[in-house]
């Protein structure tokens, strides 16, 4: 008898695990200009047509955790609108590149998520040329270390509230109307929500925000069968660290702390985001799910 067994591979060595190039970029940076390129499963993703012909809207779907995100919706079969900050555009053409060889419809939206009116724009015009809206995931996220609170200028503090919180709410505001029983709305925390490093304390102010909102939108939609949830990544290999969301003597050892030794790759998270939009999670609402390399979240 034949022998099928997928073999099970080693996590700890699975991805990328060698100390990474030390590296700047300037902000919002580009995947395609890392080194190494992060893993967004382009090569790597199987689907199984767990979200047939629904229609998704993801924020930052450009790169990182988000583009992860779109390449696995489209190869469940999903139609996929991104968002993502127009200088952004090379990193979003090679999105689009991948949604549509899938099969499925890529809507490229770009602009400003710190901008309440492009917030709400971006929701009606996803879902008008969507046919609707199935999925929401809220995943940008704007980060800049900073290691003296007496120097954290009000700017820095507006514009990561502004894009990490407020644009949730607005875009909330905009897509919950539109949204029919069976809907998901996916928010991305982090694991500074839990355990907040010194030289993140704006960034993971606004991630324990979403924790919450997270939960206190998921009770009020409910009864509407809308479902609202959360992934919290732990260190994750995406461009939010080399344009300053670290400093840069820091990362070669980006993700050595944790006990599986080395930091993700969006790709790890993928399958967390096609569970929190699928019917395989239809019980589960205004929860966290932490993918954190071993540092847990409670």
């Amino acid at each position: 008898m034949q022998n099928n067994r997928q073999k099970a591979k080693n996590v700890t060595k699975k991805y990328y695990s060698k100390p990474y190039p030390k590296q700047h970029q300037p902000y919002p940076g580009l995947d395609k200009k890392m080194t190494p390129k992060p893993d967004c499963g382009e090569t790597s993703y199987v689907g199984h047509n767990l979200l047939l012909n629904r229609r998704a809207l993801i924020t930052g779907g450009d790169s990182g955790i988000g583009r992860a995100a779109a390449i696995a919706f489209a190869r469940e079969g999903a139609d996929v609108a991104i968002s993502y900050l127009p200088v952004e555009e090379p990193d979003a053409q090679e999105v689009k590149k991948y949604i549509e060889q899938a099969g499925r419809r890529a809507i490229l939206i770009p602009g400003d998520l710190a901008d309440e009116k492009f917030c709400k724009k971006l929701v009606r015009e996803a879902a008008k040329k969507l046919g609707g809206l199935d999925i929401m995931v809220l995943n940008a996220g704007y980060q800049q270390y900073s290691i003296d609170i007496e120097k954290l200028d009000t700017a820095q503090l507006e514009r990561t509230f502004a894009i990490n919180v407020f644009s949730m709410f607005w875009m909330s505001q905009a897509a919950v109307p539109l949204m029919k029983p069976g809907a998901s709305i996916i928010t991305t925390s982090s694991i500074q929500a839990y355990k907040p490093s010194e030289d993140l304390i704006d960034y993971a102010t606004t991630k324990a925000a979403i924790v919450a909102f997270t939960r206190a939108l998921a009770k009020q939609v409910a009864k509407r069968g809308i479902r609202v949830n959360s992934v919290a990544p732990g260190p994750i290999w995406t461009a939010l660290q080399v344009c300053g969301g670290r400093k840069t003597s820091s990362i070669p050892t980006f993700g050595k702390d944790t006990p599986m030794g080395r930091a993700g790759q969006p790709a790890e998270l993928a399958g967390v985001y096609v569970l929190l939009a699928s019917d395989a999670s239809s019980y589960t609402t205004a929860e966290v799910y932490g993918v954190t390399g071993g540092n847990h979240t409670m």
